[in-house]
């Protein structure tokens, strides 16, 4: 893990084969890579055909705050798994009315984004060595949540592997997940995307045509 800003990957397939390196270990254990959408099904793919292992994806979605919808109150999994900053929203004095509300929007969506994936909101995790992907973190809401939900499947192990984060972030995760697996922990950290060539934008169709590779797998 490196702390350096100058270092880019080239895209999301790139930035992929390099976590293959530190997760050949998983290879023959009947891993699940388990992919945040939409950018994270790239990384995972690269991932996936590189241990052998299933990719699925998952879509927590981001609960913005009332004033600056990019600021991030929590996440939300279309089965009401949820992850609130609490002390954000004492900060902005959020009501939990906005939460709620937002929060059932939020469910809906990911719902409605499953479905037109992989078609169903079924999962079958329990026992397996998990491997939650994402192409980049950087507030952390959306892998907090989507942690959480994984422990509540019972995995046998989560294994965390994203190319980049912030390092106070890592100091976060590191006790959340059994193992990390980082490129970079930059301390200096604008968005994900200024660590990357190409950070072009990830359709459905692309996460359609990339899962359905493995159908029948899941």
């Amino acid at each position: 893990m490196y702390g350096n800003h100058t270092v880019r990957f080239k895209d999301r397939v790139h930035a992929g084969s390099l976590l293959c390196n530190e997760l050949a270990y998983l290879k023959g254990k009947d891993a699940l890579v388990l992919a945040i959408a939409r950018g994270g099904v790239i990384v995972g793919d690269a991932i996936a055909q590189c241990i052998d292992a299933t990719l699925d994806v998952i879509v927590p979605r981001k609960i913005g705050s009332p004033y600056n919808p990019e600021l991030a109150l929590g996440a939300v999994m279309h089965d009401g798994k949820c992850y609130i900053n609490e002390h954000i929203a004492r900060m902005l004095n959020v009501e939990q009315e906005y939460i709620k509300s937002v929060k059932e929007e939020r469910m809906r969506e990911s719902a409605r984004m499953l479905m037109l994936y992989r078609g169903s909101t079924n999962y079958s995790i329990q026992g397996r060595h998990v491997v939650l992907v994402d192409d980049g973190i950087a507030t952390g809401a959306t892998v907090l949540v989507s942690i959480a939900w994984c422990r509540d499947h019972r995995p046998a192990s989560i294994t965390l592997a994203v190319p980049v984060m912030p390092w106070d972030v890592y100091e976060v995760m590191k006790v959340k997940v059994d193992r990390i697996v980082s490129l970079l922990l930059p301390v200096d950290f604008g968005a994900v995307g200024e660590f990357y060539e190409d950070f072009s934008p990830v359709s459905d169709e692309d996460v359609i045509n990339v899962l359905s590779k493995y159908k029948g797998r899941i």
